[in-house]
């Protein structure tokens, strides 16, 4: 599994970096704080993985980073492959500013 730091993440965003960000908290959470992107809670994921691109590069994002490594663990089993998760998750991003 690809893991990506938050500051390598903040290096993409900076630099523009072409890849789609997505939360998999549910919306509470979401409304607490987030970085951006896409939401699509981890209870919806699965059956919306249909939306989700099978190239470039996508990153899943959670509280802590457990529940997005479970999510990209299943979406590797169904055929992506181009899954980073945000290790850590937006409590390192947090951290990290």
């Amino acid at each position: 599994m690809k893991q990506l730091t938050p500051s390598q993440l903040k290096q993409w965003i900076d630099t523009g970096h072409n890849f789609l960000l997505i939360d998999i908290r549910e919306e509470w959470e979401r409304e607490l704080n987030n970085i951006g992107g896409l939401h699509i809670a981890m209870s919806d994921l699965f059956s919306r993985s249909g939306a989700l691109p099978k190239e470039g590069d996508v990153v899943l994002y959670c509280e802590q980073g457990i529940r997005s490594v479970i999510a990209i663990q299943r979406l590797e089993n169904a055929g992506y492959h181009n899954l980073y998760n945000l290790a850590g998750g937006i409590k390192a991003w947090k951290e990290m500013l």
